[in-house]
């Protein structure tokens, strides 16, 4: 249901830095050259808890190429003790060898410098590290909800509104359902690496990251620097999905830096990756409903747990996706918490409603099933007027438009109800739906647009491509303020010098980018008399979006969806194909329908993945991951994913300059839920701890 368009904005574009990418010009993090570079490598800790007792350096120094060991003893002193540009103190892990302790398995211990990065690997691997090992706790299970606590996150922790209890007590039909999804984690197709240099007395560091100002504050924070001594760069970058921000590497990369006065690079490898780059937390969630026979409901509580490390504290909000979905007498949702002797999490791909999606759509297909109502007429009945607990208006609130489209284009009305009954050889077929949403948000961001002496426009903003084609649609938006064609516009991002600006992530970046390029491009536009002689220097404006963005807080605002799934399962061997899927989504003013769709698409994918595949495993006896890498940790590979399709409806938000509202995250949202209770469909067997694998299909049963 795409609307025709004028301008730019609207219209597909292919990428900007398309052909440079794929023919190898553009460079990443770990390709950069530097004059005199050395190669750090990280060796981390082989126990989950305990103390490092020594480390035979001598042996080490001594190997090829060595030039320093770095660990507890010798390491540049940091300060964590600081408020980051997220709001909250930094995870501790990131002030790397300032003690002896261990706090998980892959601990960060020491750091081996070499001339070559195949020297301080061979003598990062020769590196004899003793400890005094500690007992240990890793296992995570809704078994922890009696020693688990709230924290807020980014979203309050704890929500309560009405008669939990007497709403219950009160309705016809009620489900109390428990639901797992398993630990995930971030596998960017670039993995983590910086090169950090001292010129000029000025730190400069070049990094794949999703905010450059995000990493050069937190550099500056704990190397106690003046921030404007210190640059971060970040021009390309081969996938993010949360987990590029502060990071171990930069951080021994700047130390390294700083002892040997040379350029240092340290990248994550793979394995390391798992350890240091963050993760999803899995979570133990309970969902209570209970309706009306009409299926209209009374009560909705959501209860969700998960892990984080003993060090820091991170919260998978998941119970907050279900706070703006259904209308409700009683709402309760609360996140909790379980510290253990692990690694701490971070946001992934829509933090919260990932998980919390599958929960929460997966109990409405049951309680749907539990009154003999359509999953999709059950949504409708229960559609709110306002936000559910907070009681204000939606900006814009499209929903059931996304699921009569899709419901349209899927063949939903032809669909037999009953599970089970569709057959095709040895194959059960099934189709499911799921609801979408996740936040709209921006946050203040600063842009100067400056008009060139040749008739060309230059756009600087610090905004992160992170594969999202986030440039390319900042073009378009900028052409288009401008009143140019997309060829005399020039967009410069990645550099902390450019100003401040919101990181990729919230699904807010080019939201919050395009404000402020709009705001600076517009005033410009006015400022330039007909005719008039641009200097050789140019003639800049800047913007500032804090005050404009301030005034959003008085709606909900939010992208929605509609999630369809059609899965054929082998009864015999357990094996499960997603035959189609369709996503039809209102996500404000799509800037660029080809980059768009990728981006739906790509999250639909994930979505196959953590239905049916991700999983990553904890070790109780040693704390670790069995499989920690793409071996072992299995994702959706191109035999697994079937065609895909992706649109929207038209749904622009009144209160953007652009109509954008974001679209990185909803795309994973409710696919997993969809899938499963397409599953349901096919089979007549709920599953409701994911990954949905074969042997669990075969220990379920379900040939009906």
């Amino acid at each position: 249901m795409t609307t025709a368009t004028r301008g730019a904005v609207g219209s597909a574009h292919t990428r900007v830095e398309g052909r440079d990418k794929v023919t190898g010009a553009a460079r990443y993090a770990g390709e950069i050259p530097f004059a005199e570079l050395a190669h750090g490598w990280l060796v981390l800790s082989t126990v989950a808890r305990g103390r490092v007792r020594a480390i035979d350096t001598e042996p080490v120094l001594g190997m090829p190429g060595v030039l320093t060991v770095l660990h507890h003893q010798n390491a540049p002193r940091v300060d964590t003790g600081y408020i980051g540009i997220m709001g909250v103190p930094p995870d501790p892990s990131v002030g790397l060898f300032q003690h002896d302790r261990v706090l998980h398995m892959g601990w960060p211990v020491a750091l081996v410098v070499a001339e070559t990065s195949e020297q301080a690997r061979e003598a990062a691997e020769a590196l004899v590290v003793h400890y005094d090992q500690e007992p240990h706790d890793v296992a995570f299970s809704a078994g922890r909800e009696p020693e688990a606590h709230p924290v807020d996150g980014h979203v309050p922790a704890a929500v309560e509104k009405g008669d939990l209890e007497a709403q219950l007590g009160a309705s016809a039909v009620v489900v109390d359902l428990e639901y797992t999804t398993p630990e995930e984690h971030h596998n960017p197709m670039e993995p983590h690496a910086a090169t950090a240099l001292w010129e000029g007395g000025r730190l400069e560091v070049v990094d794949s990251n999703q905010g450059t100002n995000w990493v050069a504050g937190e550099l500056a924070n704990l190397f106690s620097l003046d921030p404007a001594s210190v640059r971060v760069r970040s021009e390309h970058v081969g996938g993010g999905f949360g987990s590029k921000g502060a990071r171990a590497h930069q951080v021994a990369a700047v130390m390294a830096a700083t002892v040997l006065q040379r350029p240092v690079r340290v990248v994550m490898t793979r394995r390391q990756m798992f350890s240091l780059a963050g993760y999803r937390s899995p979570t133990a969630q309970r969902v209570r409903l209970g309706a009306d026979p009409d299926g209209r409901l009374r009560a909705l509580e959501h209860r969700s747990l998960n892990q984080t490390s003993t060090v820091h504290e991170f919260i998978e909000p998941s119970a907050g996706a279900s706070r703006s979905m259904y209308a409700a007498d009683a709402h309760h949702t609360v996140s909790r918490l379980v510290p253990l002797d692990v690694p701490t999490p971070t946001w992934m791909r829509a933090p919260g409603e990932a998980p919390g999606s599958f929960a929460l759509e997966s109990a409405l297909d049951e309680l749907a099933e539990k009154c003999g109502i359509d999953p999709i007429e059950l949504r409708v009945r229960n559609e709110p007027e306002v936000g559910p607990v907070s009681g204000l208006p939606f900006g814009s609130r499209n929903l059931i438009a996304c699921f009569r489209e899709g419901a349209r284009r899927f063949g939903w009305a032809d669909r037999d109800p009953r599970p089970g009954v569709r057959r095709e050889g040895r194959w059960l077929l099934g189709t499911g739906t799921a609801a979408a949403s996740f936040p709209a948000m921006a946050m203040p961001s600063t842009a100067a647009v400056t008009a060139e002496a040749d008739g060309t426009f230059t756009v600087r903003i610090n905004a992160a491509d992170i594969g999202t084609g986030a440039r390319t649609a900042l073009t378009l938006v900028a052409a288009d303020a401008l009143d140019v064609p997309t060829d005399r516009v020039l967009v410069l991002i990645g550099d902390s010098d450019l100003g401040a600006a919101m990181i990729a992530g919230g699904s807010m970046g080019t939201r919050s980018w395009g404000w402020a390029v709009t705001a600076a491009a517009e005033e410009l536009r006015r400022s330039l008399a007909p005719g008039a002689d641009i200097p050789p220097e140019g003639i800049t404006v800047r913007s500032n979006t804090a005050e404009a963005i301030g005034a959003l807080t008085q709606k909900e605002r939010h992208s929605f969806g509609a999630q369809f799934a059609e899965v054929a399962v082998d009864p015999a061997t357990g094996e499960i194909r997603v035959r189609r899927m369709l996503g039809i989504f209102a996500a404000g003013r799509i800037v660029n329908p080809l980059t768009a769709r990728n981006q739906f698409v790509g999250g639909m994918t994930w979505g196959i993945s953590m239905a049916l595949h991700e999983e990553a495993v904890r070790d109780r006896t040693s704390g670790g991951l069995y499989g920690a890498d793409l071996a072992g940790y299995h994702v959706a590979a191109h035999a697994d994913v079937p065609h895909i399709e992706a649109d929207w409806v038209d749904d622009p938000d009144p209160d953007d300059p652009v109509g954008i509202k974001g679209i990185g995250e909803i795309g994973i949202v409710g696919a997993a839920a969809a899938v499963a209770n397409a599953v349901w469909h096919a089979t007549g067997v709920r599953h409701r701890d994911l990954p949905i694998r074969p042997d669990r299909v075969l220990l379920a049963g379900g040939d009906a």
